[in-house]
């Protein structure tokens, strides 16, 4: 049996008790005056962070980036903000929203390409998962391991595998369509025939959707129901809604259609020198910035009135479904100042990508048994509209392409950050961003420090974007240095950018596979080729490239790569054989076979 403790021996270990406790108090203040030395002044009260991400937004369809559509709240936080006019992304969304959660390029994410356009070779690659790695981290589970109160609303697109979902990567609350997209009426509705259903999901789990509704609306009422159940909480939050709009089929309310009738009548030509010229205007771009006539877009003259008058109706519906988003953003922003959180928020603005740019003409068959494309339906629920490659070449003015394409406008989009933390108001960015940036500002701004080689015990791969809260409170012009490089890849369309200089190929029909080399800060509009003046940087940034690429994990696309017959491919392969494999061979074999029992009774 042990002797009983002394006084002496229990004041003793009291007192040592004491020590540690005091010990680790003291050590606990100063490790939290560290954190708080680390966070600048202006932050130094965690911000609530709200991301808004619109889909398929030209570069200049906003109206702070020189675009004529209203959108005066999504303008009236952009103006209070900075706004970036040289910030790039992938030109497609999954590829994008996987450098937006985790600051990781999108080959080491596991997103090197949209699972629907992957070459089938390619899908065994781990940088061609069309999902989310295990060995990244997204944002929102660093804030939330931090104390943030995490809620996402709308379209997902990083992998609906039950480790990929929302509550997996960080999220409290959430209602996500995982898919590339959907109708904005009926949330059941497919806009291709890419799978049997959409797929939605609510904290995780097949969601209950209602019959009936449109997204843009749908999603910020979802966020603010999150906002007001958790609002006496303390903590700060994090509010990431992923828009539909403008991703096809375009549509939009009749009330804010009606407002754009006829704005649209003189054509895309005409609109994309006056966006230009406005863009210019607002210092957006250089002033008489040259644009190149993109093979896809159409003479406007060329038309008849019936085609002209079509035409013209698609983009207001386009510009009415642009405003009705912003029209939502409206009522989120107002949300936020009835309840007291509006002036310690930052607001975080962009587009997932460029313009979108395709016909649909494959799709039309499928389409005839879906939806009306008559004009007078436009917009309205079951009918389906595009914007088309003529007027994608607007909503990008004064840049070179549009959405899946390297050039420009596919991967120049409109971005902003306002709000909390940002003590250069008004200003405008033009030094090169990207959208790997994303995630380490926001962690800087939470007073976070970025993960590096480990995460809780796992190996994962390092953020490869800059902060950029030194450009939001008015510190330097530049995050990168001019020799630095950033490389891009999507479906065999590449790039290379190193200080002013960007070296790019794009495939058919708005490229022939070759290299260029362009001055993207005089020459936005890739206008003019540089090969022949810089032959040095020409064959320098060809090395660098291959470096990059070879290190990301880049594969080269198969030489009879066409993005459109592979994304029917895939469909095939992976939905319609496996749902539909056995009536498919039914529907052969029996004609076959009642022809073989002809023959033989008539033997």
């Amino acid at each position: 049996m042990s002797k009983p403790m002394s006084k002496l021996s229990l004041n003793r270990n009291l007192r040592c008790a004491l020590m540690v406790t005091g010990g680790w108090l003291v050590a606990t203040a100063l490790a939290a005056a560290s954190l708080k030395a680390k966070v600048p002044a202006a932050v130094a009260q965690r911000p609530n962070i709200v991301i808004l991400v619109a889909d398929d937004w030209g570069f200049s369809d906003l109206g702070a980036f020189g675009g004529e559509i209203a959108t005066p709240h999504l303008d009236a936080l952009a103006h209070k903000g900075v706004r970036f006019s040289n910030f790039h992304t992938a030109a497609s969304c999954s590829p994008t929203r996987s450098m937006l959660l985790t600051g990781v390029e999108s080959h080491r994410a596991g997103i090197g390409n949209l699972r629907e356009s992957t070459p089938r070779t390619h899908l065994s690659n781990p940088a061609y998962q069309g999902s989310l790695s295990q060995r990244v981290v997204t944002v929102s589970s660093l804030l939330k391991d931090s104390g943030y109160r995490t809620y996402i609303t709308g379209k997902w697109n990083v992998g609906s595998e039950p480790r990929n979902l929302p509550p997996q990567r960080g999220f409290d609350r959430s209602i996500v369509q995982g898919d590339t997209g959907s109708d904005n009426w009926d949330p059941q509705q497919r806009y291709l025939p890419h799978g049997p259903k959409v797929n939605w999901y609510e904290n995780g789990q097949p969601a209950v959707m209602p019959p009936k509704f449109y997204s843009s609306e749908y999603f910020v009422d979802r966020m603010i129901g999150y906002l007001d159940q958790d609002k006496t909480s303390p903590q700060p939050f994090l509010a990431y809604v992923g828009f539909q709009a403008n991703h096809v089929p375009v549509q939009a309310p009749s009330q804010f259609i009606a407002k754009y009738k006829g704005r649209y009548d003189q054509g895309w030509t005409v609109l994309r020198e006056a966006r230009r010229d406005s863009a210019t205007r607002l210092g957006i771009v250089p002033a008489q910035t040259p644009m190149v006539n993109l093979p896809t877009t159409q003479d406007w003259q060329a038309q008849d009135a019936k085609s002209q008058r079509y035409q013209a109706r698609r983009m207001e519906v386009y510009a009415a479904m642009a405003e009705a988003m912003d029209h939502q953003v409206g009522r989120l922003v107002a949300h936020l100042k009835a309840n007291g959180q509006y002036d310690n928020t930052v607001f975080l603005f962009l587009s997932d990508n460029g313009a979108e740019g395709s016909d649909y003409d494959m799709a039309q068959a499928w389409l005839m048994t879906q939806y009306s494309q008559d004009i007078d339906r436009l917009g309205g629920p079951g009918a389906y509209s595009i914007q088309g490659p003529s007027w994608a070449s607007a909503s990008v003015s004064p840049l070179n392409g549009f959405k899946f394409f390297a050039g420009e406008g596919g991967i120049r989009v409109p971005m902003f950050i306002a709000g909390a933390g940002v003590s250069n108001p008004s200003a405008i960015h033009r030094g090169l961003t990207h959208v790997t940036d994303i995630a380490p500002t926001l962690l800087a701004m939470a007073g976070i420090e970025r993960p590096a080689a480990q995460y809780q015990g796992q190996n994962i791969e390092p953020m490869s974007g800059h902060n950029l809260l030194p450009v939001l409170q008015g510190q330097t012009q530049a995050v990168r240095g001019r020799d630095e490089i950033l490389g891009y890849e999507l479906s065999g369309n590449a790039a290379l950018f190193k200080g002013p200089l960007k070296l790019v190929k794009n495939l058919a029909p708005l490229g022939d596979g070759q290299w260029r080399l362009f001055d993207i800060e005089a020459d936005p509009g890739e206008t003019r080729d540089l090969q022949k003046e810089k032959p040095l940087e020409f064959a320098a940034m060809q090395k660098d490239y291959q470096a990059w690429a070879d290190a990301q994990g880049v594969l080269p696309v198969p030489a009879d790569y066409n993005p459109v017959m592979q994304v029917t491919i895939n469909t095939v392969m992976d939905y319609w054989l496996p749902d539909f494999g056995p009536w498919i061979a039914a529907g052969l074999l029996l004609p076959i076979a009642a022809w073989l029992a002809w023959r033989r009774r008539r033997a």
